[in-house]
């Protein structure tokens, strides 16, 4: 049965792909705002598909935490499962993306006609320079960041040197950052095709702030925050399904 409700959910997960790539690129003149709010139901009604096909559940704890004022959000990654909730608890927002995510066909055009901050990674210090112009600019746009200071997905349990270009937009900036820890991978691997049923865990961290500070004391209290909080959430009892938040 485990087997069977993943590959439905895949199915069906490609079909909505397909139908919002194209209703993206047909709806792009129209105002972000509102693209967003379309393009939004994408990772709504896959995580409300996971939740009944595959029982994956959620439960967020800080939510009170998340200021009305633009900000950049810091979360572990080691999941698809967070690019698409993570759309759910917070208000419109754009991601980091590497550029060559954009070339994949309906997915990477469904993801182009959200306006990605797209970089080349492999530039070196150009992709920082990029993520500094593009994300600035971003920004006064007052649409939120979101960034996966590891760059790429961990598995449960692993942690990554932080890189450092999301903390230097903040300095540079002054936007405070919001850090998420969570333990979707346990639920949905990293390249894992079988979702296990369970309850994923989100903590939404207090707002740290950015104005005056230098890039690495940033870092180093988003870093500590996050990966302090994975150790309890992986530590933690998990709660059972009667407990969710969703």
């Amino acid at each position: 049965m485990q087997y069977l409700a993943s590959l439905i959910f895949s199915l069906c997960m490609i079909v909505l792909t397909i139908i919002f790539s194209l209703i993206g690129i047909i709806l792009f003149p129209i105002p972000p705002t509102l693209h967003y709010q379309v393009m939004r139901q994408y990772a709504i009604l896959n995580i409300y598909i996971l939740k009944y096909l595959c029982r994956i559940h959620y439960q967020v704890d800080g939510l009170d935490n998340i200021p009305a004022k633009t900000c950049i959000i810091f979360s572990k990654h080691q999941s698809t499962w967070e690019t698409m909730a993570l759309q759910v608890f917070f208000p419109a927002h754009s991601f980091i993306v590497k550029r060559e995510l954009l070339w994949v066909p309906f997915f990477g055009w469904g993801l182009a006609s959200m306006r990605p901050v797209a970089i080349n990674r492999g530039s070196g210090r150009k992709a920082i320079a990029q993520l500094l112009s593009k994300g600035k600019k971003l920004l006064q746009t007052g649409r939120w960041l979101v960034i996966f200071p590891e760059g790429t997905r961990v598995r449960p349990g692993q942690h990554k040197r932080y890189k450092i270009g999301g903390a230097l937009l903040a300095a540079e900036t002054g936007v405070p950052i919001i850090p998420v820890a969570h333990n979707a991978g346990q639920f949905w691997p990293k390249r894992g095709f079988l979702k296990r049923p369970g309850t994923v865990r989100v903590v939404i961290g207090p707002l740290i702030p950015t104005h005056g500070r230098k890039a690495e004391d940033i870092l180093a209290e988003a870093e500590t925050w996050i990966e302090t909080t994975m150790t309890n959430i992986h530590t933690a009892v998990r709660p059972s399904a009667s407990d969710q938040g969703d």
